[in-house]
C-alpha cells in the first residue's frame, strides 16, 4: 500500500494549482461588463422607451381616467413621454381629467425621469473617464473633484438622496403656504405640495391645475421656492455636489463647475430683465398688476424657459420679443447632468469661447487657466448644429401639417427639443401626427444631448495617419 507524503500532495496540489491557472477562464462576466460599459447610452434608450410604454399603458386604463374612458394612445404616449422626459408639454388636464391613480404614475414618471437622467449623464460621465487610460483618469479626478471612478453606485445613491432632500424641502415650504395663505384644504396641499415639489425640482411643469401656477401669482412664498428649486435641478448633480463641497471657495471649483455657475447667472439675470422688462407694460400679462407683483412674476418667468416649465402669465399673449428671448434660453438650457434640456450652458459657454478666441486671434482656447481640448471644441459644435437642425426641419413639418404661425410652431417646437414645458396654447390643437412629432421630439431631446456627447467621447479613436493639410475659404 502506497501511502502519500505531506512533502508530495503538496507537490501535487501545486502541479495542479498551475494547470488550473493555464485553463481559459470564463469570458462570459467579462463580455458582459464590456458590453455594459461600452453601450449604457443604448441600454438607456432601451430602459426608457419600456418604462415610457408601460406608463401610457398605465394611464389607458379606465381607472386612470376621470372619466373612466382611460386615455387615447396618443394621449396617453404623449402625456407618459412628457412626464418621463420631464418636459411638461401636455394634451389634456393632469388635474382635471385624470384621477388620483393616473396622477401618481404621471408623478413616478416624473421621479423616474428625473432620477434617471441625473444618474445617467452622471454615470455616462464615469463609464467615459473608464475608457480612457489611467493618467487620464487621474487627471479627470483630480479636475471633477466630485466623482470618484467607477463608483457607480455611490453615484446612483447620491442623486436619489440628493433628490429626495430637496424635494422634502419644497414641499414643507409649499404645503403651508398653499393650506393657511390661499385657503386650500390641509389634504389638498399636502398632496399639491408634494406633486409640485416633485415636478419643480425635476423640470417638468406639469401641474394639477389647468392653468398651472397661475392662482399663485405675485406670491413670493410660492413662486420663488419653486423657481430656486428648477434651478437647482437643472444645475446638475456633479455641479451641487462640488458647490455643497467647495461653496465658500470658488477656486477650488472644477473648470465644468465655474462654466456653468458663471454661465447660468448672466443668462438668469438676462432672462429677468429682459422678460420683465419687455412684459412690464403688456395689458395682457404684467401690465395690470402692481409693481411688486410685477417683480415677482416677471423673474418667475425669466427663470422658467430655462427649463423650469411653469407660468404664472398667458405666454401666448405676450410680446413676440418676449417669445423669442424665451425660444433661445429654452434653447440653451441649464446644466449637464441634470434634469434640465437644451444644449446646456456649458455647451453655450464653450462655442463663446471659440468665437472669442478666434476674433483675438488666438490658436486655442483658453478659460479659467484651462485649455481646451480640441475634442470638447469639436462635440460643442457638433451638438450646436445637430440641435438647430433638429429644431429648423421640425419647425418645417409643423409649419406644413398645422394652420399656426411661425412663432407659435418655433415655440413649440424648441419647448419640446428642450424639454422645457411652455407653450403658446397651440398643443392640444395640434393634430396626433404633429403631436406624435413632439412625442419624438421630446424623447430627442431628454436624451440625444446625452448619448450623443458620451457617443462622441467613447468612440473617439487616434490615426496612425493623417492627410494633407488644405484650407478652404470661410465667410
Amino acid at each position: 500500500m502506497h501511502v502519500n507524503t505531506p512533502g508530495r500532495g503538496s507537490h501535487l496540489r501545486s502541479r495542479l494549482s498551475r494547470r488550473l491557472r493555464r485553463l481559459p477562464r470564463p469570458r462570459m462576466p467579462h463580455d458582459l461588463r464590456n458590453v455594459l460599459w461600452a453601450s449604457p447610452a443604448r441600454l438607456f434608450v432601451v430602459l426608457f422607451v419600456v418604462v415610457d410604454l408601460a406608463g401610457a399603458s398605465l394611464l389607458m386604463l379606465p381607472v386612470a381616467h376621470a372619466k373612466g374612458s382611460g386615455l387615447t394612445p396618443v394621449e396617453a404616449i404623449f402625456t407618459s413621454t412628457t412626464a418621463l422626459a420631464v418636459c411638461g408639454l401636455s394634451v389634456i388636464g393632469i388635474g382635471s381629467e385624470l384621477t388620483v391613480f393616473g396622477q401618481v404614475v404621471v408623478a413616478v414618471l416624473i421621479q423616474a425621469g428625473g432620477i434617471g437622467i441625473m444618474t445617467l449623464a452622471s454615470v455616462l460621465g464615469v463609464v467615459v473617464i473608464h475608457r480612457f487610460g489611467l493618467r487620464l483618469q487621474l487627471g479627470v479626478q483630480a479636475e471633477t473633484r466630485s466623482l470618484q471612478v467607477g463608483d457607480v453606485r455611490g453615484i446612483v445613491m447620491r442623486v436619489v438622496r440628493a433628490s429626495l432632500v430637496c424635494e422634502a424641502l419644497l414641499a414643507t415650504i409649499l404645503v403651508p403656504r398653499m393650506w393657511l395663505g390661499h385657503g386650500i384644504p390641509l389634504g389638498d396641499a399636502l398632496y399639491s405640495g408634494l406633486f409640485h415639489a416633485v415636478s419643480a425640482f425635476n423640470n417638468a411643469g406639469l401641474s394639477l391645475y389647468d392653468d398651472s401656477l397661475t392662482r399663485f401669482s405675485g406670491d413670493a412664498l410660492v413662486l420663488l421656492p419653486v423657481a430656486l428649486a428648477t434651478i437647482m435641478g437643472g444645475l446638475g448633480f456633479p455641479v451641487l455636489l462640488e458647490l455643497r463641497r467647495h461653496f465658500a471657495s470658488p477656486r477650488a471649483w472644477s473648470l465644468h463647475t465655474k462654466l456653468t455657475v458663471s454661465t447660468t447667472l448672466l443668462l438668469f439675470a438676462a432672462g429677468i430683465v429682459a422678460i420683465t422688462a419687455l412684459e412690464w407694460s403688456n395689458p395682457t400679462t404684467l401690465g395690470p398688476l402692481s409693481t411688486s407683483d410685477k417683480l415677482v412674476d416677471g423673474a418667475f418667468h425669466g427663470i422658467m424657459p430655462r427649463s423650469g416649465g411653469f407660468n404664472t402669465l398667458d405666454v401666448g399673449a405676450m410680446d413676440q420679443s418676449t417669445l423669442l428671448v424665451s425660444v433661445m434660453l429654452m434653447f440653451v438650457g441649464n446644466g449637464s447632468a441634470g434634469t434640465a434640456g437644451g444644449i446646456k450652458v456649458a455647451t453655450l459657454a464653450v462655442i463663446f469661447l471659440i468665437v472669442w478666441s478666434e476674433i483675438r486671434g488666438h490658436p486655442n482656447v483658453h478659460v479659467f487657466g484651462r485649455r481646451l481640448s480640441p475634442g470638447v471644441i469639436r462635440e460643442a459644435l457638433s451638438l450646436l448644429f445637430l440641435s438647430m437642425t433638429v429644431v429648423v426641419a421640425s419647425t418645417v413639418a409643423l409649419l406644413v401639417a398645422t394652420p399656426f404661425q411661425l412663432d407659435q410652431v418655433l415655440f413649440e417646437v424648441v419647448s419640446a427639443s428642450g424639454v422645457v414645458g411652455l407653450s403658446t396654447g397651440i398643443t392640444g390643437d395640434l393634430p396626433e401626427a404633429a403631436q406624435l412629432l413632439l412625442v419624438v421630439l421630446m424623447l430627442a431631446g431628454r436624451i440625444g444631448p446625452i448619448t450623443f456627447a458620451s457617443a462622441l467621447a467613447l468612440r473617439e479613436h487616434t490615426r496612425r495617419y493623417d492627410l494633407p493639410e488644405s484650407r478652404p475659404i470661410i465667410g
